[in-house]
Formats: structure tokens, C-alpha cells, sequence
């Protein structure tokens, strides 16, 4: 059976943690639905926001609250903390980004 360390040996990778990151990287590429489900629990488990969540998984922050009632998991709107509100901010902006979207006004910049 095949390790990580094997590769490491063949000069393939550096170390293995760049074999497991890679590994990762293309099983996530392969079954997007893993990213989902892990995105689903560390919203459950690890309370990272549902903007969090959405990016972890790469869906929209209104595709992932559909996933999340669907699964009968309680919603927690709003953010708790500065830092919740500031990372809800950057991953929204991130998603207008990819999604090209310009506001209309500038009042929405901080």
C-alpha cells in the first residue's frame, strides 16, 4: 500500500503534508459533495458563521442556508462578535466578486 512518505522518497513532493494537501485538493475536486458536508458540520460543530460556511463549501450564502434547513439544523443569524461581522463582510465580498456584481452606490463600502 501506498504512503505519503512514499512520494516524499521518489522526490515527488517536498514533504508529506504537500501529499496529503494534494490528495485533499483533488478527492474535493472529485466529490464536491464532501465539501458540503464538512462545511454543514463545521457550521454544527465548530459555530463558523453561515458566510463561513458558504465559502468553505464554494455554493452561495443562500444555497448553504437552504442546505442548512433542509437538514432541519438551526439557523444563528447575524454575527456574535467583531471578527464573525468582519469575516461575514470579506466572504460576501468574495462572492460578489466571483459573481462580478458592483453595487450600486458606494455606501456599502467600509
Amino acid at each position: 500500500m501506498l504512503s505519503p512518505q512514499n512520494f516524499v522518497k521518489a522526490r515527488l513532493y517536498q514533504n508529506e503534508e504537500a501529499v496529503i494537501q494534494d490528495a485533499l485538493r483533488h478527492l474535493l475536486r472529485a466529490r464536491p459533495e464532501l465539501k458540503i458536508q464538512l462545511a454543514v458540520y463545521r457550521y454544527k460543530e465548530e459555530k463558523v458563521s453561515l458566510a463561513k460556511a458558504a465559502d468553505l463549501a464554494g455554493i452561495s450564502w443562500a444555497q448553504m442556508k437552504d442546505i442548512l434547513m433542509e437538514q432541519k439544523i438551526s439557523l444563528r443569524l447575524g454575527p456574535e462578535t467583531v471578527s464573525e461581522a468582519m469575516e461575514e463582510i470579506q466572504s460576501l465580498r468574495e462572492e460578489l466578486s466571483r459573481n462580478k456584481y458592483q453595487p450600486a452606490s458606494a455606501e456599502f463600502s467600509l
